[in-house]
């Protein structure tokens, strides 16, 4: 159809767009992000002693890896910080096998250009 102006007129469906059920399960319904996302949430966990014994096997690793050397700090340095990243690695059965802590440094909040040879973590 071409109004009296010229340019032709284009018709939207009215249907509302569904994702195919190919996608519906996927994630289980609890089980969509239950990682604690700080330390306070690792101590109130029921799991305490084996997020525990994940963080020391992760420092024991990466000081076996020689990854770091603990040092003390000079006067006026500017420290980046850590953060602790947790998770569940669960079976096909969706029960937990391993708890898997991982130590990591907050490179992004270092400047641009200051100081990259010199940073302490």
């Amino acid at each position: 159809m071409v109004p009296a102006d010229g340019f032709p007129v284009h018709r939207r469906s009215a249907r509302v767009p569904q994702p195919p059920d190919r996608y519906g399960f996927l994630g289980l319904p609890g089980q969509l992000n239950n990682n604690p996302r700080t330390y306070t949430e690792v101590r109130l966990d029921i799991n305490l002693d084996k997020w525990l014994e994940a963080m020391r096997f992760e420092m024991a690793s990466m000081g076996s890896n020689k990854v770091s050397t603990l040092v003390d700090p000079p006067k006026g340095v500017k420290f980046i910080g850590c953060k602790w990243v947790y998770r569940r690695k669960l079976r096909a059965d969706v029960e937990v096998t391993i708890f898997k802590a991982r130590l990591m440094a907050k490179g992004y909040t270092q400047g641009c250009g200051v100081d990259f040879k010199g940073t302490y973590s």
